[in-house]
């Protein structure tokens, strides 16, 4: 939760990257950066989950079809196919590396096979006794779906690498001019990947030999049209190209983040444990590795994640305004007894994709005037405040009425903190990886906060903690962090 802001930018000084980040916030009145009409997809994108759709669904009939116990009763069958279906959707092995193995899905396959038999075993036995599953039918079943299965997963991964290699995808890669470049031609040296970069987007031109450096939204329109270009390599710093990579997934390109400088091995700071990002991590995260590259698909468009977020947004943050609305009227009547009028505190606050929105606060502090208000940084140690705007500043109620902006939809409960357009500038330009945390709806805790990180603290670490959370997403993580900011709020130590 942040403070009614007001001195130097807080963090020590930051760290020279050797590149120009670029800012989020739109220009008033003119096109951002590289955004360009995205209306029709402009190349038909594959769809590799369908071949192992087919195959783990033949080996599931195979199997049951070939066992008297299980043909003898359909619903069993039945259960049989939707629930390896299930499991495997769930464990997203329908969304394959960027050059999969048969040997990269048999530990995951198998087990899930195992998982299915001997659930359908218990629920055959638990709903009608005479027709349980013996234990040769279970070991048989087990063996004749998971060699099938593998073998026709083999079949599918090795006809896709044949035409990877055949007919490699046109391919942009977005970063750093000089980074860009380098990746570029390392892929280049490696046909095998199956991707053949035609193009750089880069904010910036850069001088020598290379492939053509894309500066203008109407340059990238151009070369996606001409290449018939199907996959995108996002080069650090990520994120920082939200409306880029948004219309670059609705022409139908597939999204890939290449870290070109990190061991594929390091853990970033502050992300979850027991969550690997090397070449070897989870299926979910659609990892692997090109051209020795570690890499890691992009989503872009979480449209099941946005849904149960804002469901969760809007039943929490409903129930608690019914539930605080008499605290609400007690602050605001002391606020305007000790403080006199302007009880509520409005502040234009940069939103996710750098749409501005007014964000509400009780007034705790009085800026001498509006420049005041958009450039001081921290009033946490004013002494003007009284006595009650202290205590509603170390207890947070100052932040209640930003309930309103979550249900209203500008703010999420959990996400990173909104801040004022002159910082969000600022420290785009001076923090790499500050503009991609507007990837996400901003909101009025986040795993910045319960690691500490509110009020005059690290900028940088803050930008760490938000992309790890952005990049980690998931609904039982935002209950997790609401639970952990409850807890906090017994032991408050200021904003």
């Amino acid at each position: 939760m942040t403070a009614e802001s007001t001195v130097p930018s807080p963090g020590g000084e930051p760290r020279e990257y050797g590149f120009s980040p670029v800012s989020v916030i739109p220009s008033r009145g003119a096109a951002d950066g590289f955004r360009f009409p995205a209306g029709q997809r402009l190349s038909a994108p594959r769809a590799p989950w369908l071949p192992l759709l087919v195959a783990d669904g033949g080996a599931a009939l195979l199997a049951g079809l070939s066992l008297a116990q299980v043909q003898r009763h359909p619903p069993l069958l039945v259960a049989l196919l939707l629930g390896l279906l299930a499991l495997n959707a769930h464990g997203a092995l329908y969304r394959p590396g960027p050059i999969p193995t048969a040997l990269d899905d048999l530990p995951a396959v198998c087990g899930r096979v195992v998982v299915t038999w001997c659930a359908l075993a218990a629920l055959s036995a638990a709903l009608s006794p005479g027709a349980a599953l013996s234990a040769r039918t279970l070991a048989v079943g087990c063996a004749l779906q998971s060699a099938v299965n593998c073998a026709g997963r083999a079949l599918v991964h090795w006809r896709r690498r044949r035409a990877l290699v055949l007919r490699p995808d046109a391919t942009l890669v977005i970063g750093p001019a000089g980074t860009a470049q380098r990746v570029a031609a390392a892929f280049l040296r490696h046909p095998r990947c199956g991707l053949r970069p035609v193009g750089v987007v880069s904010a910036q031109t850069a001088g020598g030999e290379g492939l053509p450096v894309l500066t203008t939204g109407e340059e990238v329109q151009r070369a996606l049209i001409q290449n018939s270009v199907r996959a995108v390599l996002v080069v650090e710093p990520r994120g920082e190209h939200g409306p880029l990579l948004r219309a670059l997934s609705e022409a139908g390109c597939v999204l890939w983040h290449v870290d070109a400088d990190s061991p594929s091995q390091e853990i970033p700071y502050g992300a979850p444990r027991g969550r690997s990002y090397g070449a070897a991590s989870g299926r979910a995260a659609g990892s692997g590795r090109l051209a020795g590259f570690s890499c890691r698909r992009i989503n872009v468009s979480r449209a099941h994640g946005n849904l149960g977020k804002r469901l969760l947004d809007v039943a929490v943050s409903g129930a608690l305004l019914l539930v605080v609305s008499p605290l609400l009227l007690v602050c605001a009547v002391a606020l305007r007894l000790s403080d006199g009028p302007g009880v509520v505190f409005r502040q234009e606050r940069i939103g996710k994709d750098g749409r501005p929105f007014t964000l509400l606060k009780f007034r705790t502090h009085r800026p001498v005037d509006a420049h005041e208000a958009a450039t001081r940084w921290s009033v946490a140690g004013e002494r003007e405040m009284s006595r009650f705007c202290h205590f509603m500043r170390r207890t947070s109620l100052d932040e209640l009425l930003q309930l309103w902006n979550v249900l209203w939809g500008d703010m999420s409960l959990v996400g990173p903190r909104p801040e004022r357009p002159y910082f969000v500038a600022k420290f785009s330009q001076t923090y790499p990886g500050y503009a991609a945390r507007h990837r996400m709806q901003t909101g009025i805790t986040g795993l910045a906060q319960i690691h500490g990180l509110r009020g005059d603290t690290s900028i940088e670490d803050r930008c760490r903690f938000d992309n790890a959370y952005i990049d980690n997403w998931s609904l039982w993580q935002d209950v997790c962090i609401l639970l952990r900011t409850a807890a906090s709020l017994v032991r408050p130590t200021g904003s």
